[in-house]
Order: structure tokens, then C-alpha cells, then sequence
């Protein structure tokens, strides 16, 4: 006997979609309690969308496609990696989000079962939908008709598009840090402002580089609820996070080229200032030389009763100096 309160029906906010798909068309939508009829995929394909539910709708949903304890817990449990698991009858596919929101990147969790007949997809902290995918794929039934395995890699090549938007947006955050760099220096703001931006491009990659493996296992490895011929689909997605993951890799060691040129325009610049000086402090040595000799009140020094010995002494200081800036700024101290 089923009590009460797992034979409800989950809040409409938690479930997206729950609709069964026959010879590649939209047949009818299906309620949670009806999903293990779609089980085998005698009655066509069933594609169940969550979002941030409830571990009482997921174990709802997971108990009736028949997941095993193990399978419930690992749905049930928030990851930061991803990762995939074969169940046998099932495959599970962890998968992390990245999303960009005023230059910091934002991230999430989608997971994805894969099981024959049907196929669950779990939201937690994802802005974006799988709508305008869906719409896509009922517009070609063709395609839908495949079965849950490609919607699967449809899905993953989604989520490598909006790695690949999340890069493009964190490119121009980059390439606007490096003109600052390179155009007035590394101030403290800066310096912070960078490691926050390498430690957020190290994230991203932690996030995108398991996934390139996870779709050459799907690609590569013999799995029950992967068919054969879905297989190239992922060995594409995996060829694309692996271009992502490339330009992710890029856009760190630009930060960390720019920094290093804003150091080097720094020490040039420290350089040139500290030439300035020592030319300018050899210069005034002579008159301060000078006048600390003359400075001794000893009484027999040269010119001491001279009439012109003052405007010559003058002179003689002037003329060196002179000849000292000269040289320094031929020189290019000056």
C-alpha cells in the first residue's frame, strides 16, 4: 500500500515537463505516478524535466522508473564535479553548469538518467532551460524517434554551448583586464582583482575538463542504455568540450601574460625613475660638494680674497653641472 503522501503529485514548479513521445510525437503529458509504465519503451519515450525539486520528487520519480538505492542517493546528493555512473539498466550523467553574471561565473547542476524508454533531467541552480532544445526536437520527430540516448547527447551538446557562451562573455573580461594592465600598471585592486579572475577560470575548467572524458566513455564504452549508434554523437560533444576547455586554458595564461608585461612596464617605468634621480642627485653633488668645502672657514683657501673669486666659483659650478646634464640626457637618463 502506497501511502498518501508519495503517490502525490510533485508541485507544477518542480516538474517542468513529464511527457511521453510515441514514433517521435508528442503524445500526452504524463504524471509522475505513470512513469514506470514507459519503462522498456513499449509505449514509445518518456522525457521528464525537473528543476531544484524536492528529494521527495526525485525519490518519487526514481522509484517508479525502478532506480536502485545506490541510483536515488547519488540523484539525491549535490555534486561539484562531474561524473558519470552505469547502473546497468541505467546510466547516470552529472553534469556542472557555468553561467555568467556581471563577469563572475555562476554555477550549477544538471543531471541527466538515461534509461531505455525514458530519460530524467534534474536542475538545481540552472537559469537555463532545455525549452527551445525541446521545441527543436519535436519540430524534427525524426530525430526524437532516436530515443533517449540522443536526446542525451542533444542535451550535453546544449549544455557545451553555453560553456562555449560563458567563454566568449569571460573572454571580454579578460581582454578589458589586460588593457588596464598593460595601460597603467598592476595597482593592489588589480592584482586581486586578477587572481579572482584566474581562480574563477580554474573552476570553469574543473568543471568542463571531466566532461570531455565522460562523453568518450559514452562514445567508447558499451553501456545498455547507450545504442550503438548514439555513440559518434557523443564523441562530437566530447571533441567540443575539449575546444571549450582549450580557450578556458587560453584565457588563464593571457591573465597570467598580462600581469607579467604590467610588471615588466612597471620595473621599466621604476628604472626610469631611479635613473632620474641618480642623475639628478650626481648634479647636485657638485654645488653641495662645493659649498661644503668652502663651508670649512679655514683661511687660507683658493680665491678666498679674490674680487672675482665668488662669480668664478659660481661659474665653475654651473659649467659642470651643465656638462653633467648634458651627458645624462644624451645618455637618455634624463
Amino acid at each position: 500500500m502506497v501511502p498518501d503522501s508519495a503517490a502525490a503529485e510533485p508541485p507544477v514548479s518542480q516538474v517542468v515537463a513529464s511527457v511521453a513521445y510515441v514514433d517521435g510525437r508528442r503524445a500526452r503529458e504524463v504524471p509522475i505516478a505513470e512513469v514506470g509504465d514507459y519503462v522498456g519503451g513499449q509505449k514509445g519515450m518518456l522525457w521528464i524535466g525537473l528543476r531544484n525539486p524536492s528529494p521527495e520528487c526525485i525519490a518519487q520519480v526514481v522509484d517508479a522508473l525502478g532506480a536502485c538505492d545506490k541510483n536515488r542517493e547519488e540523484m539525491l546528493e549535490a555534486h561539484r564535479r562531474p561524473k558519470i555512473i552505469d547502473y546497468g539498466n541505467m546510466v547516470l550523467i552529472v553534469a556542472i553548469t557555468v553561467e555568467v553574471e556581471g563577469g563572475r561565473p555562476v554555477f550549477g547542476e544538471t543531471q541527466y538518467l538515461i534509461g531505455e524508454g525514458f530519460l530524467v533531467t534534474v536542475r538545481r541552480g540552472a537559469a537555463a532551460t532545455h525549452s527551445s532544445l525541446r521545441e527543436r526536437l519535436e519540430a524534427s520527430p525524426e530525430l526524437l524517434k532516436r530515443g533517449s540516448d540522443y536526446v542525451a547527447s542533444e542535451l550535453l551538446d546544449l549544455l557545451v554551448d553555453r560553456y562555449a557562451a560563458a567563454a566568449g562573455q569571460l573572454e571580454n573580461v579578460v581582454e578589458h583586464a589586460e588593457q588596464k594592465l598593460l595601460i597603467r600598471g598592476a595597482k593592489d585592486s588589480d592584482i586581486r582583482k586578477l587572481y579572482r579572475q584566474r581562480r574563477d577560470l580554474l573552476r570553469i575548467h574543473n568543471a568542463i575538463a571531466p566532461m570531455a572524458e565522460i562523453c568518450r566513455r559514452l562514445a567508447r564504452v558499451e553501456m545498455s542504455a547507450v545504442d550503438e549508434h548514439a555513440r559518434p554523437y557523443f564523441a562530437e560533444v566530447a571533441d567540443r568540450v575539449i575546444r571549450v576547455d582549450e580557450l578556458i586554458s587560453a584565457l588563464r595564461e593571457a591573465l597570467a601574460f598580462a600581469f607579467e608585461a604590467s610588471l615588466m612596464i612597471g620595473q621599466g617605468q621604476q628604472n626610469d625613475t631611479t635613473r632620474k634621480l641618480a642623475s639628478w642627485a650626481a648634479i647636485l653633488a657638485v654645488p653641495t660638494a662645493v659649498a661644503g668645502i668652502y663651508g670649512m672657514n679655514f683661511e687660507y683657501m683658493p680665491e678666498l680674497k679674490s674680487h672675482w673669486g665668488y662669480p668664478i666659483t659660481l661659474s665653475v659650478i654651473a659649467a659642470i653641472c651643465a656638462v653633467l646634464y648634458w651627458r645624462f640626457r644624451k645618455s637618455g637618463w634624463l
